[in-house]
């Protein structure tokens, strides 16, 4: 049984950054290239940006439940790989709680942000929110690298 939830943890910690990494490096900008406007383009994308982060949330409980299944003990939640994943969690949830809302009001707002002038303060507004929410998706994808490379560590895999 040890096994099977050491695997689900690999899976879901595997599932989550995959995803993020295909959402910021191939569906954003492929997303901007193809389609004919940036209004659809991120339309695309925020609507992408929501089931990602639904699947990281429901990956990120998932580890953890695996997790205290495989220990028996919630100790292994202060453990640094288990505070990585709560971290991906935490900042996921901020994104999408906390700015993907705000981004979405203001888009309606302006009615295409692609026609919005240049020094509108709506604009700037969505852009400074947008940095936020690329500085909290790289959060998350650092934390997920760490704790990958943590859980390895820890299984003693390849050693």
């Amino acid at each position: 049984m040890s096994s099977i939830l050491r695997t689900l943890e690999f899976l879901t910690l595997g599932l989550w950054l995959g995803s993020d990494v295909f959402l910021s490096f191939v569906v954003a900008p492929g997303a901007f290239r193809v389609l004919g406007s940036r209004d659809a383009a991120g339309a695309m994308v925020g609507f992408a940006l929501g089931r990602m982060h639904l699947l990281g949330v429901i990956c990120g409980v998932v580890f953890l439940l695996a997790r205290l299944a495989r220990t028996r003990t919630f100790a292994s939640f202060v453990v640094p790989v288990a505070l990585c994943v709560v971290l991906m969690i935490a900042l996921t949830v901020a994104s999408q709680v906390g700015v993907s809302p705000r981004m979405a009001m203001l888009r309606v707002q302006m009615g295409s942000i692609q026609a919005t002038a240049q020094d509108s303060p709506l604009l700037a507004e969505f852009s400074r929110l947008h940095r936020v929410s690329v500085t909290l998706e790289s959060g998350v994808l650092l934390a997920g690298f760490a704790a990958m490379f943590l859980l390895v560590r820890e299984a003693g895999v390849g050693s």
